[in-house]
């Protein structure tokens, strides 16, 4: 039987299924089949796949090239006999790999809660008897009864249906749930559209079924999607990739140069000792050795940031991947929408209406021409407005949470739209008491309730279609019946339809006073059409805003969705998507079937060009992200049901929904949103940008002090003299400025305008040749001060631990200046504001405190072999300092001015 589960079940008539599956509807598989088919077939579960072992999934945390060379500084400071030094860059690289491993651990477990979707427990007929069973022992063949509330546990061909509606929001973005009935369905039919099938984990929203198992556990849809989480590729972020690339140049830059001066020391005729020790002292002064510690907590910083804006984090380099993304792939139902069917517009009497206020909360009015409109004073409109709230079945509640709909979304929206109107719903239902009614069924289009009273009377909702061939008249505004033109009610659907609308029709008889039941044919004909009901999933407010914050911010927003075409081209129109197009234009629309028959080379040039995909299958969504990937975006995808999962792992930034997204979902994202609203990701973006700002502003600062102390001591092996910085003062020089200077920078505020700027090339360097050119002259500002200081100093005569301890207080001092210049990398300290950022000043008087403890205390002179210095030693370090904030500050304005032609700061 393995070969029939490939088999497309929903073209296959009943009779050849049953055959098929070996199967009988009334009886089902008898005790000895099911055995067999289970050691066919195994549990219905999905199957755990085998990854990487823990261990090897915490030593793969050591591969990469920054922590290699760490790894050196680690063995050079070893040794030289710096045990404590050593013992605290390896527990910094220790650190890193642990968070690495425990949030790699986290990110892998969206396939355990796939597994535990499927536990739940199913009725199933056997060998003619009901019984309630686990899911997983439910094999192919076996007959399953479907009832409001259960949990469908595999995927089911449907045999029979009453009523039966499924939501398949988490599966296929469907916003509403789908009507299912038996009987053949053609064989291209998407799966969103395959009403005689039900698939695994979906919900039973209304109605009963009976249906026999195709497919179990790994052979499910869900099964599928589990596979394609399992398969989509975890590509590193932007931010890892450029620090790998930056590492890597720099590893090579440090050996190439410690080779370089010790060749150039041997021709000079210097002893091998020597030309070793300096050869350690280069390769231990330009390994920024604070540069892990300082990068994590930015990103922690950050992390702490969003989290006071709604985003958490799961991995710590997302929180840089937001600011450098370019286009953000978002789901429609319940990201870019609230959730909440909502009536917009009404037809009755000849009058069109409209009515304000979005949601399930009752706040809005009806309106006509932009003015209120007392609904008793038309007729037809109240009619329309009671047929909606008595031919209902839903209850409209409000706890501490808001307001809220048990039953079905439709009627629930139409239950709100008639206490908008001032329709009191339980006045109503004890004037007009319900004594039957006609559930909705799909080969019947309509629902149908009998109502008591003074004026006992039937009230019909359902397609047009349906209650149009019922109905005899049309009421007007004024209670008389008039002749019913169907042309002019097709014209008014039209109309709805074309603004994305799920379109109601409502009509009454009036029966005898004695009526106590009705069927089909009790309203059959000689009904009169009470009006229209227009309804949509509508667009958050904030959504809206926040799509326009990013579209500044040069980021393209795409909608990409499960539901149909022109619901989804309503949405993007009304929330303007397509920043090409006029406000309330609709944008082109690419649905699911178009995107399978196109190429790779088709699809990339249709994904890059199109903002609106509709009816997307879960591999179809996955291949969009490829294809965004592969035209060189870095590509965020929003979403929150297991249908969005393998797109999240695949997508560069992947963004799940908190209130109402899966587990599967938030387990594969990088981050969640905890109030499921769009509006986050722009404040996210703004954190993830001003937190790339201070990476690179501290990868600026820090970088000249390297270079000056590897400059330093080529420059004293080119000259022959003895070395103005010693291994173990490059050392302090490293960790003390890192962490009391460098560590400042995290904390400077968002510079203005940040949202304003375009997104950053994804394959730029992580840094322009502007700030090369920068770090360049700093770094030559700090040869000329320390080697110059270090000369002058011994030339009058100072001691060589004198003239190591004044270089050394240059690159203290200095770096303390340039500081102040790294603020930002475009303004002055004066714009942004003096003490704007406190760490700074914090950071600087720390220093002060450690250079006059390192330059006066005897045991700091033993360890470090400093010596005190003189007061006019101070002066010329401090001018020293006072020169590179100078020269730095007048580089930037005449940068500024050069490029906007302005005066600049």
């Amino acid at each position: 039987m393995q070969n029939l589960l490939e088999k497309h079940w929903h073209h296959l008539p009943q009779e050849e299924v049953l055959d098929l599956l070996d199967t009988d509807l009334d009886k089902g598989l008898d005790r000895l089949e099911v055995e067999d088919r289970q050691q066919n077939f195994g549990p219905n579960a999905l199957t755990r796949r085998k990854g990487q072992g823990p261990l090897l999934r915490f030593l793969l945390q050591f591969n990469q090239a920054l922590v290699y060379i760490l790894l050196v500084a680690v063995i050079i400071k070893l040794f030289l006999g710096a045990w404590v030094d050593a013992g605290v860059i390896f527990g910094v690289v220790l650190l890193n790999s642990i968070i690495g491993f425990v949030q790699e651990g986290k990110a892998l477990g969206a396939l355990e809660a796939l597994s535990r979707a499927l536990t739940t427990e199913t009725t199933v007929l056997r060998a003619g008897e009901k019984q309630r069973i686990d899911a997983k022992e439910l094999v192919p063949g076996d007959v399953v009864l479907l009832a409001s509330g259960d949990k469908v546990p595999a995927d089911l061909r449907l045999l029979q249906s009453r009523s039966l509606q499924i939501d398949e929001s988490a599966l296929t973005g469907e916003s509403l749930p789908v009507e299912k009935r038996s009987g053949v369905l053609g064989h291209d039919t998407t799966l969103a559209d395959r009403a005689n099938m039900a698939y695994s984990s979906t919900l039973v929203t209304y109605g009963t079924g009976v249906g026999v198992i195709t497919d179990t556990g790994d052979n499910t849809e869900i099964g599928r999607i589990s596979e394609l989480i399992a398969s989509a590729e975890v590509l590193a972020t932007p931010l890892t990739r450029k620090i790998a690339r930056f590492s890597h140049l720099l590893l090579y830059a440090i050996l190439g140069l410690a080779t370089m001066t010790f060749l150039v020391g041997l021709w000079h005729g210097d002893s091998w000792i020597n030309l070793f020790m300096a050869a350690v002292a280069l390769s231990v002064a330009m390994i920024p050795e604070g540069l892990p510690a300082v990068l994590t907590i930015t990103l922690a910083i950050g992390v702490a940031r969003m989290a006071k804006r709604n985003a958490i984090i799961r991995r710590l380099p997302a929180v840089e991947t937001l600011g450098s993304t370019t286009v953000i792939c978002s789901d429609k139902t319940g990201t870019l929408t609230r959730n909440e069917m909502t009536v917009q517009l009404m037809w009755a009497g000849g009058e069109n209406f409209a009515v304000s206020g979005i949601g399930y909360a009752p706040e809005g009015e009806v309106q006509q021409d932009g003015k209120t409109v007392d609904s008793y004073k038309n007729i037809a409109l109240a009619e329309l407005l009671r047929a909606g709230l008595l031919c209902n079945d839903s209850v409209l509640k409000q706890d501490e949470e808001g307001w809220k709909i048990e039953g079905d979304p439709t009627e629930g929206a139409l239950l709100v739209t008639a206490r908008k109107a001032g329709l009191d719903d339980k006045l109503a239902q004890a004037s007009y008491p319900r004594l039957d009614a006609i559930p909705f069924e799909s080969q019947h289009q309509y629902m149908a309730t009998l109502h008591g009273g003074d004026s006992p009377v039937v009230y019909l909702k359902g397609s047009v279609e349906s209650l149009r061939a019922r109905c005899d008249a049309i009421l007007d505004a004024d209670g008389e019946n008039k002749p019913l033109d169907s042309n002019v009610v097709h014209a008014q659907v039209a109309v709805m339809a074309s603004q994305g609308q799920r379109v109601l029709a409502f009509a009454r008889l009036a029966v005898p006073p004695e009526s106590t039941a009705i069927d089909h044919d009790d309203v059959a004909q000689g009904l009169i059409f009470l009006g229209l009901q227009g309804m949509i999933d509508p667009p958050r407010e904030e959504a809206i805003q926040a799509v326009r914050a990013c579209q500044a911010a040069g980021i393209r927003v795409k909608m990409i969705t499960g539901d149909h075409a022109i619901t989804a081209a309503a949405i993007a129109g009304e929330i303007g998507l397509d920043d090409t197009l006029a406000a309330g234009e609709i944008p082109l629309v690419l649905s699911g079937r178009e995107l399978e028959a196109m190429s790779d080379a088709e699809l990339i040039q249709a994904a890059t060009g199109t903002a609106v995909f509709a009816r997307v299958t879960p591999e179809q969504k996955l291949r969009l992200v490829e294809a965004l990937q592969a035209h060189g975006e870095v590509a965020a995808m929003t979403g929150d049901g297991v249908n969005d999962a393998p797109a999240l792992r695949r997508a560069d930034i992947g963004i799940a929904m908190g209130i109402t997204g899966t587990e599967v979902s938030k387990e594969a994202a990088d981050m969640v949103l905890t109030d499921d609203n769009f509006a986050t990701i722009e404040a996210a973006v703004e954190e993830g940008r001003g937190v790339f700002d201070n990476l690179i502003k501290f990868l600026t600062w820090i970088l000249p002090t390297n270079a000056g102390q590897g400059l330093v001591i080529i420059a004293a092996v080119m000259a022959s003299q003895p070395l103005p910085v010693l291994p173990v003062q490059a050392l302090w020089i490293n960790m003390t400025t890192a962490v009391l200077l460098g560590l400042a920078l995290a904390f400077e505020p968002r510079e203005p305008g940040i949202m304003r700027r375009p997104p950053r090339t994804p394959d730029a360097a992580i840094l322009s040749g502007e700030l090369i050119f920068r770090i360049i002259l700093v770094g030559l500002l700090l040869l000329a001060g320390a080697f110059g200081l270090f000369e002058w100093a011994l030339y009058q005569g100072a001691s060589e631990a004198e003239a190591r301890t004044i270089a050394v207080n240059v690159f203290a001092v200095g770096q303390s200046f340039y500081l102040l210049n790294c603020r930002s990398l475009r303004f002055s300290m004066f714009r942004l504001g003096l003490f704007s950022n406190p760490w700074v000043w914090g950071g600087i008087a720390a220093m002060t405190v450690a250079q006059l403890l390192f330059t006066y205390v005897p045991l700091m002179n033993r360890l470090f072999h400093s010596a005190p210095i003189g007061l006019m030693d101070w002066a010329h370090i401090l001018a020293v300092g006072l020169v590179i904030y100078l020269v730095i500050g007048a580089e930037k304005t005449l940068r500024q001015r050069r490029e906007t032609g302005s005066s600049g700061i």
